[in-house]
């Protein structure tokens, strides 16, 4: 079997950014085309509600890691040019939209997965596959449809635990932490898919949530390059289908405090430091 065309579907942040960049240098041939997410999406409320809601529902303690893993990125994608220029990064430290546009991979700003233009990128580009990583919409039966190979993807936790949009807090939060990777299947349930590959991930208790997300990330990179590298020599397997186990949002109150006095931290200033690089190196 030939390598599948893939349409990747991927929310650049500190977590996901240079494993993302990695992958599509490396699979830039295969790409048919790449979908962002507009994390401030009319539909998510934008930036004002979200903001609104996390402090609602997790107080202020949880601002500086949304800082750190999506505000700082975010805002310094637009110097990012000047940044290679005075430090002489390469393509690699490139934000994703502009290393797309380095290989001609096209892009498409998505502010629903489920919506017209991206069912008329399917129709345009024919990708065969459909891969996530690090995207934060759900895609419908309908959207997972437009690719006969239907779609994987990479989670930073080990299903069925941690289902949800960040299992490294969760993980984090367990007495003793169990940190992984996961390449299932896309499934309209979030995270419910097929498991088709998990590896467990030593990481110390001492580790940040968002240190073990960048960690894992990466390692999920190289095990998402196996996962496709199976399927285009027929050897990847139908998957196990695990009990769906219950959802875990961002974090409430409740959970903060008790990593807080347990001496475990969601973010600190070696993660500030990766952040205000992100845009210069690589």
């Amino acid at each position: 079997m030939r390598r599948p065309r893939l349409a990747l579907f991927a929310l650049e942040a500190l977590p996901n950014a240079r494993a993302v960049r990695r992958f599509v240098t490396d699979h830039a041939a295969e790409i048919a085309f790449v979908g962002l997410s507009n994390a401030e999406r009319p539909s998510s409320g934008g930036l004002s509600g979200q903001i609104r809601r996390h402090l609602a529902r997790s107080g202020p303690a949880i601002l500086p890691y949304l800082g750190v893993n999506f505000g700082l990125p975010d805002l310094l994608a637009p110097v990012s040019p000047l940044t290679r220029r005075l430090t002489g990064a390469g393509p690699g430290a490139m934000p994703l939209k502009a290393l797309c546009r380095s290989l001609g991979i096209p892009t498409l700003k998505v502010d629903d997965v489920n919506g017209a233009d991206v069912g008329q990128a399917f129709e345009r580009h024919a990708p065969d596959l459909i891969v996530t990583f690090h995207f934060d919409q759900i895609l419908s039966g309908a959207t997972l449809a437009l690719a006969p190979l239907g779609g994987l993807n990479v989670h930073p936790g080990l299903l069925p635990r941690h289902r949800g949009p960040v299992p490294t807090i969760h993980a984090l939060a367990e007495a003793e932490p169990a940190f992984g990777v996961t390449i299932h299947r896309l499934a309209v349930t979030i995270d419910a898919g097929a498991i088709l590959a998990q590896d467990a991930v030593h990481l110390s208790e001492a580790t940040t949530a968002t240190r073990a997300s960048v960690v894992l990330h990466e390692h999920g990179r190289r095990m998402l390059d196996k996962a496709l590298a199976d399927l285009a020599e027929g050897r990847l397997p139908e998957g196990t289908i695990a009990p769906i186990l219950p959802y875990c949002p961002f974090p409430d109150r409740d959970l903060l405090r008790n990593l807080r006095r347990r001496g475990r931290k969601l973010t600190d200033g070696r993660d500030l430091k990766d952040a205000l690089a992100l845009s210069a190196r690589a």
